[in-house]
């Protein structure tokens, strides 16, 4: 048990004088760390939490008021989870020592099933996070929105550019799936697509994921860690980043992406990195950032408990194929439509096969009903071979 309140730096006392929200603001519900108090993490969901860590990017921390905070709070909507506010983090002498104690409440909030909220940072950030899920023991997919692939160079230091590699090659490896969303494919090495493609893992262009948005949906369900860039967001939308170009999502796709998230029963972290305030002369950078982060709360709000499906209460369909042999088993579940495939594996230790369920979408039914396996299943399979 760690002393959570030791980590952190109290929020400015006025976010804390509930008579300046009304009372659909989400101010007047969140619980947040002041000198005088400190939220109580027993029966949260939800923990807000900035780090002001970028060392290895070229964005850095404003030390006002984080405009982020404040356009959040000002949003209004029906009291859902409770949402405590932790505050600032504090950073150590050394990136080492940070990134361990950015592992270590990341650790401690997963295990109590709080979902951290990170603002800010640099995206390399995601490595601490990710070294809380092995800590933990936990093999997780992780989702990373983001115009380019962090791999750099064998040799580079850990960075913002590079960091992917340091998860991929973090031992033990824990990480069981990896999907980058809204790459720009000139940013990226057609090198470090096909690695990305050998190791049966997800790079999804810009372009591509435009034309299929309904794909994000089972891909969220499949999610423990969104890890988002705001890079991956256009200039216009979001300019409050050294790395923003002129393409990228605009400000209404990545608020679905945020909201696919929160109603995922299995996203238990989200980071939103790359946030540089002194570039948002004009506050719509933290508006957006504000209003994503509203539409994952107003997911999270529409939760079923359906990280695997409920056998008894879905419906069955068994798709063959033309050899005669092979199927592929979809489940839809019949309280919210979603649905599931079957990838059978052999658990260490048992005799018998058993189903590794993977979210899919109707279209992956409509695929294997065209004779053709759906990729995200092929590549699950591949996993267990």
């Amino acid at each position: 048990m760690i002393d959570l309140q030791s980590y952190f730096q109290p929020l400015n006392a006025t976010y804390s004088e509930k008579d300046q929200w009304e009372s659909t603001q989400l101010g007047s519900f969140i619980e947040c760390h002041t000198n005088s108090s400190f939220p109580a993490i027993k029966n949260a969901d939800i923990a807000i939490i900035t780090i002001p860590e970028y060392e290895g990017s070229k964005n850095y921390f404003h030390k006002n008021e984080c405009k982020i905070r404040s356009s959040f709070y000002a949003l209004h909507h029906k009291k859902g989870p409770r949402i405590v506010d932790l505050g600032t983090m504090y950073v150590m002498p050394t990136r080492k020592e940070s990134f361990k104690l950015i592992e270590d409440v990341c650790q401690f909030l997963i295990k109590e099933e709080v979902i951290p909220i990170i603002f800010g940072g640099g995206h390399d950030i995601s490595y601490a996070v990710y070294r809380a899920y092995s800590a933990l023991n936990k093999y997780i997919s992780l989702t990373v929105v983001d115009n380019k692939l962090d791999l750099g160079l064998e040799e580079d230091h850990l960075a913002s550019f590079s960091h992917l590699s340091k998860i991929i090659g973090h031992k033990p490896n824990h990480l069981f799936h990896y999907t980058n969303l809204a790459y720009q494919s000139y940013f990226v090495s057609p090198l470090a697509i096909n690695m990305i493609e050998d190791m049966h893992f997800d790079a999804v262009r810009l372009g591509d994921l435009k034309a299929s948005f309904y794909d994000v949906e089972p891909l969220m369900r499949n999610t423990d860690f969104l890890s988002f860039d705001i890079s991956a967001i256009q200039h216009a939308y979001a300019k409050a980043n050294v790395y923003s170009s002129p393409n990228g999502l605009d400000g209404e796709q990545a608020c679905k992406i945020l909201r696919y998230a929160g109603v995922s029963d299995k996203v238990s972290v989200i980071g939103l990195f790359e946030y540089n305030q002194d570039l948002d002369d004009n506050n719509q950078t933290s508006f957006l950032l504000a209003q994503m982060i509203w539409y994952f709360i107003d997911g999270y709000t529409k939760r079923k408990d359906e990280i695997t499906p409920d056998i008894e209460h879905c419906t069955k369909y068994n798709v063959s194929f033309a050899d005669g042999k092979n199927e592929i088993i979809f489940y839809k579940s019949q309280k919210s439509g979603r649905w599931w495939m079957g990838v059978p594996f052999l658990p260490e230790g048992k005799a018998e096969l058993q189903n590794y369920f993977i979210a899919c979408s109707y279209r992956d039914y409509e695929i294997a009903n065209q004779g053709e396996v759906p990729e995200r299943w092929i590549k699950t399979y591949n996993k267990f071979s």
